[in-house]
């Protein structure tokens, strides 16, 4: 598995806890777009964790339509962890 993810552990540990962070973005994004039901259990804990992993981005962009809301506000922090994750592991293999 490490070397899915370039050979350096460290690396690899990195990139799975963002990879791990972005799935659950991106479930809740899919689950609201696609109107999941809030009363099953995965879906309210993927809502909890997704809130707590877009705490800082949350009410960001401010549009009418709640599903694009929904995307803008928990998909930039995906983006920006997945770009996080790769600076920091590409710093780390070459340490």
């Amino acid at each position: 598995m490490a070397r899915r993810y370039g050979g350096n552990p460290a690396a690899a540990i990195i990139l799975i806890a963002a990879d791990i962070a972005v799935l659950i973005l991106v479930l809740w994004i899919l689950f609201f777009v696609f109107d999941a039901n809030r009363a099953n259990d995965l879906v309210d804990w993927v809502h909890h964790a997704a809130n707590w992993l877009a705490g800082w981005s949350k009410d960001l962009f401010t549009v009418d339509n709640a599903k694009w809301r929904t995307v803008l506000n928990y998909g930039l922090p995906a983006v920006v962890y997945t770009l996080i994750a790769h600076a920091v592991a590409g710093r780390v293999r070459r340490a």
